[in-house]
């Protein structure tokens, strides 16, 4: 990582403990329709524990637990996680979620071959640089079992905040203080490499609204 990749880095972790602080449950306490939709092929796939990246205040991992699943919830703001943890403990599947705090430019914290699915909503799209983005589906890679299954969410390049604010090369754009790597086409297929490449949905979330691909992808058997 070069000096200013790692100074973007920091920035943008201040800026979501900042984001989290003053606004707790920033996104609601329903989960997102992606996360529905990774519950349903989770399950079809006969998965029992995820790992989810990214989780934040935790919408996505405290429903994936209230739906029967063990869930490992990682993210790199410690006022997410203590926002996750006290929700967890209210809804009371306290005793089905774990929490990391983890930035996922360093390897995952898990053992090989250890978890049935991995789920990560606009994870994949922050200000990770393509490299990083290699390593870090390696990863997933790594710590899925045979036949597991990745899920994640990015914004793409059809969306309307690409190009608008702040520059940082590589499609990365920052708005709002919020840094972006917004994906093309190619990039999602260059990362499903090896994998098999279940879907590549396009849908919307959001009053912009955001525009946004939900890629399912597996491990071969």
């Amino acid at each position: 990582m070069s000096e200013y990749e790692r100074e973007l880095a920091e920035a943008q972790r201040e800026h979501w403990q900042q984001t989290y602080g003053e606004h707790p449950a920033m996104y609601g306490e329903e989960p997102s329709e992606p996360a529905v939709h990774a519950a349903t092929v989770f399950r079809a796939g006969g998965a029992r524990d995820v790992l989810e990246l990214g989780a934040g205040h935790g919408r996505d991992a405290l429903y994936l637990a209230r739906e029967g699943f063990t869930v490992q919830a990682t993210d790199f703001s410690p006022t997410g996680l203590d926002q996750l943890r006290a929700a967890a403990r209210a809804q009371g599947v306290a005793g089905r979620v774990t929490t990391a705090v983890h930035d996922v430019r360093d390897p995952l914290p898990l053992p090989d071959a250890s978890v049935h699915a991995v789920f990560a909503h606009m994870l994949l799209c922050m200000a990770l640089s393509t490299t990083e983005l290699h390593t870090l589906v390696a990863e997933v890679r790594r710590v899925l079992r045979p036949g597991g299954v990745f899920v994640y969410t990015v914004r793409h390049t059809g969306d309307a905040h690409y190009g608008a604010g702040a520059g940082h090369g590589d499609d990365i754009w920052e708005h709002g203080g919020f840094a972006v790597h917004f994906f093309t086409r190619d990039l999602v297929d260059a990362l499903a490499e090896g994998w098999q490449l279940q879907e590549v949905h396009a849908f919307e979330e959001g009053g912009l609204p955001r525009r946004l691909w939900r890629v399912t992808q597996t491990l071969p058997r």
